[in-house]
């Protein structure tokens, strides 16, 4: 008990010695935050590179430092979870992925947000068209009354290349109306 005391009455209130200086510990940097999403760009025609692939008909593509969304137009790709939709993605892929890309739009925006246009790789391949062709998309007629989509559509069907082997595929337009729905 005395010890206690005598701490208490002597040391307690006894400025301390100086610290040893210790040398800076340099901070690893900090991640950047992603930008905070605003209001839409409008865009027309402009050229990214393509960071992800959604599925067979939505694709991410870095612009500007910002992410956009694009949603192929005029064409439908089966869904993931539909018969053909991995390998619709798959084949998106393997055409664009980490490549740049020029997206032409109209600069509207369907209600996710996505940018509705069609994308072109620098080797000129049109990814809209080449999809249809390979038969792993439709021609979405009811939003597209394009010639030449339709014509690659009939070919593809004749021919019974990738999704048209089925004995009867379902549109993705109403296989999503029939999840809808239950």
């Amino acid at each position: 008990m005395l010890g206690f005391a005598l701490y208490f009455a002597f040391f307690r209130n006894a400025p301390n010695a100086p610290a040893p200086e210790k040398a800076p510990v340099e901070k690893p940097a900090k991640a950047k935050r992603p930008k905070e999403k605003g209001p839409a760009r409008y865009l027309t025609v402009f050229e990214g590179k393509v960071i992800g692939i959604k599925d067979g008909d939505t694709f991410e593509i870095l612009y500007d430092s910002i992410p956009e969304r694009v949603r192929l137009a005029e064409i439908d790709c089966p869904e993931k979870s539909q018969a053909f939709g991995k390998n619709a993605k798959q084949f998106a892929s393997d055409l664009c992925f980490g490549k740049t890309v020029t997206v032409a739009s109209d600069g509207k925006r369907d209600r996710y947000g996505r940018i509705v246009g069609t994308i072109t790789t620098k080797d000129g391949i049109n990814v809209n068209e080449k999809l249809v062709k390979a038969g792993l998309a439709w021609h979405y007629k009811q939003y597209s009354k394009s010639k030449e989509l339709a014509e690659l559509e009939n070919r593809a069907r004749e021919k019974k290349i990738g999704l048209w082997a089925d004995t009867n595929p379902e549109a993705p337009w109403e296989w999503r109306k029939g999840r809808r729905h239950r």
